[in-house]
Order: structure tokens, then sequence, then C-alpha cells
């Protein structure tokens, strides 16, 4: 198996294809690539990152998901991100203070311990689960255990 790190691809259902234009492209900043009335692609930090039109949820529907107990938080499941740099982190810790409602506000997670990172959610409009956490060493700690 390749040991270079290769884009990830993910599709996710949204209830309105111009609300995620909207969050992903205008409010997130990420680059849209194709798209059509029903998906858009977009370039979440080099990773395809695909929205789906899903019309039985309605523009005023979410998406489902449950909560597991992670390091004292409710975090959402299922949820996807990346894994940042913490430069990078916590750039957009500050872009998104102002129009996300966090579901676990931005801290350092397992402080003091191996796999110590920076990590916060909040959902997209359709209510899909976001997650973005740094590591100081990625390469060293990201799969530690």
């Amino acid at each position: 198996m390749s040991k270079q790190l290769t884009p990830f691809h993910i599709a996710i259902a949204v209830r309105n294809i111009e609300e995620a234009r909207e969050f992903y492209g205008s409010k997130l900043g990420f680059k849209i690539g194709r798209s059509t009335d029903m998906w858009i692609d977009f370039d979440m930090f080099g990773h395809q990152f695909v929205t789906h039109l899903n019309k039985s949820l309605g523009d005023d529907g979410k998406v489902q998901n449950i909560c597991n107990n992670v390091d004292k938080h409710q975090v959402p499941v299922p949820h996807c991100g990346v894994v940042l740099e913490f430069d990078d982190w916590n750039a957009l810790v500050k872009k998104v203070s102002g129009f996300v409602d966090f579901i676990v506000e931005p801290y350092i997670r397992f402080k003091g311990e191996v796999g110590e990172q920076g990590t916060m959610f909040f959902a997209d409009p359709s209510g899909n689960p976001l997650e973005f956490k740094a590591f100081k060493n990625i390469k060293e700690e990201l799969f530690k255990s």
C-alpha cells in the first residue's frame, strides 16, 4: 500500500443545494468544483467533499445522528472533517466563530496525554456534523495509542 497520503472522497446528504453552496463555498471558503442542481464538489483542504441533494430531508429537515461521550463531550456520530496543522486549525476557529453554533467548542482534548489535539465540532445547515482537529505532530500522533 502506498505511503503517500491521497485525498479522500466523501459525499453527504443536504436539504438544499444553494444553502450548501453558501455554507461550504462562501462561508467556509471551500473552492467549488463540478456541480449540477443535485450535487456540488468542494475542495475541503485538498479532499473531495461532495454535497448531494436529498429531497426527503425537506428545507426544514436535518440529518439524524446520535452522540457518544468522548473526553466528557457529546460527540455526534457520524461526523467527518479534516486533521489540520495547528496554525490552519486556529485560523479556521477564528473564521467560523462568527457564524456557526458549536456542538463542541474549540478546545484541547487529551491535554498532556498521547494524542493531545485541538478539536471542534459544528454542523452545516442540514445538520451534518463536522469535526476539524489538529495535532502538534500529526505524523507521530495521529494513529498512536
